[in-house]
């Protein structure tokens, strides 16, 4: 028996799936924070569950114990809920998965995405994820996109991945894509070392942004300028207060003025040329 189980039957046009795990990738709340603002914002529905209970350590993800508005008592499980939009007529769909990362039996975990994919119809997985970095709080947070499918990272100007030591779930995810399909896209943006404590709407509004820039699909990314801006006085505040501090941003500032490249191509209308590219997959011409 699976452990996916589907809310309904799937109808969804041309569908991306996105996944997001909270854990070793996920720093600052920064990758779960960007599938959590789509399902907002772009009023996705649940369209499928993960049973938790195969894949959780639960001394380590502990249910919690709540009341109802009747006062009766009831355990809350952790979850993993995959969410879809239903945008309507030609307009392309997203699939979003998020949760914690699993502690146990992360091949069979990964199967289970694989054949959430495929159930959905998904025609490509875009994995998002978030580390820590030696980068201010003061620029533009880069995000770095690659992709082990040489075509595709060619056409998307993607690079390829270099990165070697302990992995989380979804780079296990991508090695098993590479042998099943379907092509898989994986964005990661860098977030202040110095500021890991709290949400950074910074990073995650970056993230949506490289993420509507290649699949076409708005995100609404400019309604977190608000709460970008407040987030970026308090730490200045603190920084300001603080000459050790002020003296290392300062430092941070200039190093990445003068290293700065940008990951994803900005020159071509990647949108455009990723339906290509799905759609020669498809076999559509």
């Amino acid at each position: 028996m699976s452990e996916l189980t589907w809310d309904g039957e799937p109808h969804l046009a041309r569908p991306i799936l996105v996944v997001a795990l909270a854990g070793l990738f996920d720093a600052a709340s920064v990758a779960t924070g960007a599938i959590s603002w789509l399902v907002r914002h772009l009023h996705a529905a649940p369209l499928a569950r993960i049973d938790a209970e195969t894949f959780f350590d639960f001394h380590q993800a502990r249910p919690r114990v709540e009341l109802t508005p009747e006062g009766n008592r009831q355990v809350v499980w952790p979850e993993l809920v995959a969410h879809a939009t239903a945008r309507g007529g030609t307009e392309r769909d997203l699939v979003l998965l998020s949760g914690l990362e699993p502690h146990l039996r992360w091949r069979t975990f990964t199967e289970v995405i694989v054949e959430l994919a495929n159930g959905a119809g998904a025609e490509m997985i875009v994995t998002l994820g978030a580390s820590p970095a030696q980068t201010p709080h003061t620029r533009l947070p880069i995000v770095f996109g690659s992709s082990t499918n040489a075509e595709l990272a060619a056409r998307l100007g993607l690079s390829r991945p270099q990165y070697q030591g302990p992995t989380g779930v979804l780079g296990v995810l991508q090695a098993a894509l590479d042998v099943t399909g379907p092509p898989a896209i994986a964005m990661r943006v860098g977030v202040p070392h110095y500021a890991m404590g709290d949400h950074n709407p910074k990073a995650t509004m970056a993230l949506l942004r490289h993420l509507e820039h290649v699949t076409g699909v708005p995100t609404s990314h400019g309604n977190l300028i608000p709460e970008v801006t407040r987030w970026e006085e308090r730490l200045s505040t603190a920084v300001a207060d603080d000459a050790d501090a002020r003296a290392y941003v300062g430092g941070l500032e200039a190093r990445y003025d003068s290293e700065t490249e940008q990951q994803v191509s900005s020159g071509e209308d990647l949108a455009a040329e990723l339906e290509r590219f799905l759609r020669e997959q498809r076999g559509d011409g």
